[in-house]
């Protein structure tokens, strides 16, 4: 009878599925590769085949969740039913929905010293990403005279920044009381960044409400 292999596609789905369940259960350090094949219920050299190493594997479920949120942001930023302001409170919260992963954080198990370096990887790796959707947000903004920016680059620049602080704060999991002071210091820059009056929106609270956890 002839062997049944698994498309290679599906194949290294269930390789990166169990690796990430593995390593938000167990941590990413103590998550060997012997344990990742045992529980799928292949031989080691499956793996190889398909992965060189532990961090490859990390570098590739990365990758995969920068594809969805950039495929969320696309569609955002492409969305002519959206004034810029509503798409600028979206683009928040699609980034925090992103981060709020399962029930947890999103690869919460690398908030170790021991990973800063990946931890690092993965912030430059989001910045690269998401930045174009940024700015084609303030770009569209300023266009319409929404927002009031004399250069977007610096501006697309400094609310990544403010993000970067903020993401900072969620996964130090802060006091409520001093998480709140960053939320709003974060959301008076960023309206200030904008050309935006202070919580001028009558219809929402501000462009980060979705970040008072």
């Amino acid at each position: 009878m002839a062997r049944i292999t698994k498309d290679p596609q599906v194949r290294m789905a269930e390789i990166l599925d169990t690796a990430e369940e593995m390593f938000y259960a167990k941590g990413y350090h103590e998550t060997q590769i012997s344990d990742i094949v045992k529980k799928i219920g292949v031989a080691q050299g499956t793996f190889y085949y398909y992965f060189k190493s532990k961090e490859e594997i990390l570098e590739a479920l990365i990758n995969r969740q920068v594809k969805q949120i950039s495929f969320e942001l696309e569609k955002l930023t492409s969305d002519t039913s959206l004034d810029p302001l509503r798409k600028m409170e979206r683009f928040f919260e699609t980034i925090l929905n992103t981060i709020r992963y399962k029930d947890g954080l999103l690869f919460e198990f690398l908030y170790n010293d021991r990973y800063l370096h990946l931890l690092d990887k993965l912030t430059r790796l989001g910045e690269e990403f998401i930045s174009p959707f940024l700015l084609r947000i303030i770009a569209e903004g300023q266009e319409k005279e929404v927002f009031h920016v004399s250069h977007p680059e610096v501006a697309e620049a400094f609310i990544g920044n403010i993000i970067n602080c903020m993401f900072d704060a969620i996964y130090k999991k802060l006091p409520t009381e001093l998480y709140v002071q960053y939320v709003e210091m974060a959301e008076a820059l960023i309206e200030k960044t904008l050309g935006l009056p202070a919580h001028s929106q009558k219809k929402s609270p501000g462009v980060l409400a979705l970040f008072r956890l």
